[in-house]
């Protein structure tokens, strides 16, 4: 396992989601950035970093001074742009990275979990190395999660319709205990941030991951979506 993400990734995710809300409360009220940091009496240019750039650690009176122009209080401003903790599911197939990426950023995926055992792909951007780094510069986390990987020999029931054998097989993967810390692991991440399970086939019937999810869904009670 790579690891789960760091402390400084977590500060960067949440304010990256602190800059859409402000944007989103902008546009709400019909302002121009412009208009927003004269009502507020902050700096245009700090506004403009705090909405693009993300700003970890922003001054208090920065952020109360916004959020009275907003007609929110602090504590509703940070509280609306806090992590979301849930559960996506989604393959690689038939995307490009850039659409990938796109896409996890618009369901405010935090952190992705790679359930490949082994993480490499023809399609270019979604080797481990290089989909880390793009993920990196989305500030969404990046693990991968071998011991949840499907064995090759499993493989084949998935893809022609013998799926209740694969999922029978997988099922003593998951029973060992590598695959099950790693299941701990990923359940405590999720009910704190929105995780991606991540592996090829973009039909999640197909894919060895439904029985990480499903099990992911016993542990932590939260629901399942598909990620467009």
């Amino acid at each position: 396992m790579s690891g789960l993400p760091s402390a400084d990734s977590s500060e960067r995710a949440r304010a990256h989601r602190l800059g859409r809300q402000l944007r989103a409360l902008r546009e709400a009220h019909g302002l121009t950035r412009p208009e927003l940091a004269s009502a507020a009496g902050v700096p245009l240019r700090t506004l403009s970093r705090l909405e693009t750039e993300g700003v970890a650690q922003p001054g208090l009176f920065t952020v109360a001074a916004l959020a009275r122009a907003l007609e929110v209080t602090v504590d509703e401003l940070v509280a609306a742009a806090g992590p979301v903790p849930g559960l996506w599911s989604t393959g690689y197939e038939g995307r490009t990275i850039d659409s990938f990426v796109a896409a996890l950023v618009e369901a405010g995926v935090d952190a992705v979990a790679d359930v490949r055992l082994t993480p490499i792909s023809r399609k270019p951007g979604f080797s481990k190395s290089r989909l880390s780094a793009a993920l990196a510069e989305a500030d969404i986390s990046y693990l991968h999660l071998r011991s949840l990987g499907n064995p090759k020999d499993n493989r084949a029931p998935f893809w022609d319709g013998r799926v209740g054998e694969g999922l029978a097989a997988f099922a003593d993967v998951m029973a060992a205990e590598p695959a099950r810390r790693e299941l701990e692991e990923l359940a405590e991440l999720a009910v704190e941030r929105s995780v991606a399970v991540l592996c090829f086939e973009q039909d999640e019937r197909r894919c060895h991951r439904q029985a990480v999810l499903a099990e992911l869904h016993q542990r932590t009670a939260l629901s399942v979506a598909a990620l467009a």
